[in-house]
């Protein structure tokens, strides 16, 4: 559902801001979060999870939106890095957390520790994360209109003043106020385009056939979606293998956690170093296309991340096998998806809202049936029991 969700909030953030939606997507989150939790039967809990994922669709995608609006073109690498760390850091903590909660405590209280943590974040957007969306063009209008009316009473008051004018106030252009923290703490700051809703919603299908889109929509797909199929079955491998409980299992992920970390550095001020040394290079004329020779780095780690994990699952090696090939793997993901991230940006920056939709969306559809295709592998009723708690 989060694809789904990512096509059906994109219309209403390019309308509305992404103020409004932030605060509307994440008081959903924690309103489903704990549906979820306190839900008696499985239909009840199933429809609060596609709700769920269809408010999750939002946070995803307002992420590189908001980076592209706060931070410069030469700027925009490393903080796009923490933005694909996180959501490869968030999987990983996830699994460790949750692992953790089990061993003593009600499957329940994953969602309870959720809702508490995505509960905080919604009272930090709400009292600290203004409006982001600025529309330069109408901005240098009204200013322009402003000057010109200031530059008009200046004239029309030198054509009446004496010819003793030097002691005359003068007369000076019109600075605009900083808004003051309480108007910054509004819902809603206007509308932003004047589009129909429906066009905006078509315009993401219509760019995946960009073939920098599609190239960035497959690198995201391929790389992301071993990592769902990986996660989908890899409490099983473990436990089959090393004898791993499910909390045992969890722990392993810690090398994910460390290697989206590290991620950051080599996805973010490593290509924002490539990039400006061919600018340079280039007399100093920046090509979208300048920041691409970095992702070699993850085009190398992401194949040995998967055949390391392939042949010690298959092959019985230590346990630390396996276990490193998570760490490189995640590491592959943070870097290679920042990389194709941040480059279709700075191709495609005017649409950069529904470029991440479309990007995003096909992501989402892949994993789902990266997912759907190892959910059909059979496994044993006690296996299968604790993989769900996880």
């Amino acid at each position: 559902m989060q694809g789904v969700g990512m096509l059906f909030w994109m219309p209403l953030i390019i309308k509305f801001g992404r103020r409004p939606i932030y605060i509307i997507s994440f008081v959903l989150y924690v309103a489903t979060g704990l549906w979820c939790g306190f839900a008696k039967t499985y239909s009840v809990e199933l429809a609060g999870r596609i709700i769920m994922g269809l408010a999750a669709g939002a946070g995803e995608c307002l992420g590189p939106l908001t980076i592209t609006d706060i931070f410069f073109l030469h700027e925009r690498g490393a903080a796009m890095s923490l933005y694909t760390a996180a959501l490869s850091v968030g999987v990983a903590a996830g699994i460790i957390i949750d692992g953790l909660i089990t061993i003593s405590l009600h499957w329940r209280y994953i969602y309870y520790v959720a809702t508490a943590l995505i509960g905080g974040v919604t009272l930090l957007v709400i009292f600290t994360f203004p409006e982001t969306t600025f529309d330069r063009n109408s901005a240098l209008e009204r200013d322009a209109a402003s000057n010109l009316s200031v530059g008009a009473r200046t004239a029309s008051k030198s054509a009446v003043t004496s010819e003793h004018h030097e002691n005359a106030e003068p007369e000076t252009l019109q600075i605009r106020k900083k808004p003051s923290y309480l108007s910054s703490l509004r819902l809603f700051t206007g509308i932003h385009t004047s589009e129909p809703l429906f066009r905006i919603f078509l315009r993401p299908i219509v760019l995946i056939i960009l073939p920098p889109v599609l190239w960035t929509s497959l690198v995201f797909a391929v790389t992301i979606g071993f990592l769902v199929a990986i996660t989908s079955n890899f409490a099983t491998a473990f436990s089959t293998t090393y004898g791993f409980a499910p909390w045992q299992s969890g722990l392993c992920f810690i090398a994910g956690l460390i290697g989206s970390l590290i991620g950051i550095t080599f996805g973010g001020q490593v290509s924002d170093w490539v990039a400006d040394w061919l600018t340079r290079r280039n007399d100093g004329i920046r090509q979208p296309e300048m920041r691409l020779p970095s992702i070699a780095i993850g085009g190398v780690c992401a194949p040995a991340a998967l055949v390391l994990y392939g042949v010690g699952i298959n092959n019985n090696l230590h346990w630390i096998a396996p276990t490193i090939a998570l760490g490189l793997l995640n590491f592959a993901i943070v870097q290679a998806t920042n990389v194709a991230m941040v480059y279709v940006i700075d191709s495609y920056r005017p649409s950069v809202g529904e470029i991440t939709v479309s990007i995003l969306a096909f992501k989402g559809t892949s994993n789902l049936h990266s997912a759907h295709t190892q959910s059909r592998t059979p496994l044993p009723p006690p296996l299968e029991l604790k993989l769900e708690l996880i």
